[in-house]
């Protein structure tokens, strides 16, 4: 049996605060594990990401996990990914370019933000329905569907406020339910819900914000906006629409640092 130790890191993303924004597992490998094994740590993390890098030569591989399985995509993920990577490994660069089931995603480090560029979503307008309505205990004022269900409704009082049916949320289409609504003091506020990723409540979601943005930006008819998670850790996002594609910006900050044992 071979014995092997992994480093790992968990970074609080979209907050410069310990215990709020958005916790993420950053595990560092020498070369990939098999997929159980990666869930295996995902699990035993019981975060609702943990990030994977293998490096090889010049290029930066990265996966994401959730207790429930691979996804293609997580902003909040690849956000602590890079603040690990250009504060503790290439201290010196400034942007680190991964590779991903969604393309090369770019991570860009001034001052104190780091600004990624993401695919935005096609978004679908669907019917609402009372299904809907009942399992989210909500008044739905429109919905759409990408890769998740967005649920727009009428302030932010509803969002704050709303208590979901989780178990029957895995009915709804789409991987993840996002609900938001129009801030005061932010362009938009939101939360996420992904029971069917074995998570009740994403803190602070990048991917759904990538169905989020695109919505908001053609109803105000603006290109850059300013997004407030409003869960029960809390995180801003600093966005910006450039056709089919989102810039991310967020802070970050390391919570821990540990090593992982194996036996292989």
């Amino acid at each position: 049996m071979n014995k092997i130790k992994l480093n790992q890191y968990i970074i609080n993303a979209f907050t410069d605060i310990v215990f709020k924004g958005n916790p993420a597992a950053v595990c560092i490998l020498d070369y990939w594990l098999s997929d159980e094994i990666l869930l295996k740590i995902t699990q035993e993390n019981n975060l609702s990401e943990t990030a994977f890098v293998v490096q090889t030569n010049d290029k930066y591989h990265l996966r994401w996990f959730t207790p429930g399985g691979e996804i293609d995509l997580c902003g909040h993920a690849t956000l602590a990914t890079a603040f690990v990577y250009l504060n503790y490994i290439i201290p010196n660069e400034k942007e680190i370019a991964f590779e991903t089931l969604s393309g090369v995603l770019t991570v860009t480090l001034k001052d104190d933000l780091y600004t990624m560029g993401f695919p935005s979503y096609n978004l679908k307008k669907v019917d609402v329905t009372d299904k809907m309505k009942d399992i989210l205990g909500v008044d739905i004022v429109e919905a759409y569907k990408g890769r998740d269900l967005l649920c727009i409704v009428n302030s932010k009082e509803e969002v704050h406020n709303i208590v979901p049916n989780f178990e029957k949320i895995k009915e709804l289409d789409g991987l993840l339910v996002h609900v938001t609504a129009k801030g005061d003091k932010v362009d938009c506020v939101s939360r996420s819900f992904a029971p069917k990723c074995n998570i009740l409540e994403d803190p602070v979601c990048g991917s759904g914000h990538c169905h989020i943005v695109p919505y908001w930006a053609n109803i105000l008819q603006k290109n850059e906006i300013v997004a407030y998670q409003d869960s029960f850790r809390g995180g801003y996002l600093y966005t910006k629409l450039n056709g089919n594609r989102i810039e991310l910006s967020g802070k970050a900050v390391l919570f821990s640092k540990c090593e992982i044992y194996l036996d292989l």
